[in-house]
């Protein structure tokens, strides 16, 4: 999916809000047009609030979040929870893993293809393994 973004105009982007089952909003269609610009991105709400208010948007931080969670829900985002001060959205939903840069907060990808996981343990009776996220955290060696 996100190797389309790179050529999305906001009539693509719509289509893909309605494909994953969102109802056009003038939110949602803000949000879509900040997040799938082309380039994967690791974006707070914070951050995207903020982009949001540059280009004189008005969305409240609430409505930010809110509707983080629901492309995420949608498969749009994968959300990256690093730790309670620290929470990612990130446009990339294919399988990969991320560098935290912990003096500086960002993340960076890191190809699945780069981690070698040989073994898990088994999940419990009833339970199947949605995904492995691997985070490496690294700070400047200075």
């Amino acid at each position: 999916m996100n190797t389309k973004l790179a050529t999305m105009t906001d009539a693509d982007r719509d289509q893909l809000l309605q494909a994953a089952g969102l109802r056009l909003t003038r939110q949602r269609q803000a949000l879509a047009a900040i997040l799938f610009d082309g380039t994967h991105k690791h974006l707070s709400a914070e951050q995207i609030h903020t982009a949001t208010r540059k280009k004189h948007i008005s969305i409240s931080l609430a409505t930010v979040y809110n509707t983080l969670h629901q492309f995420t829900k949608a498969g749009l985002l994968r959300e990256i929870n690093i730790d309670s001060a620290h929470v990612y959205f990130d446009t990339n939903t294919e399988q990969h893993h991320h560098f935290f840069h912990e003096d500086v907060g960002t993340l960076m990808d890191i190809p699945a293809s780069s981690v070698d996981i040989t073994r898990l343990p088994k999940p419990p009776q009833g339970m199947e393994i949605g995904r492995v996220d691997v985070i490496l955290r690294v700070r400047s060696s200075s």
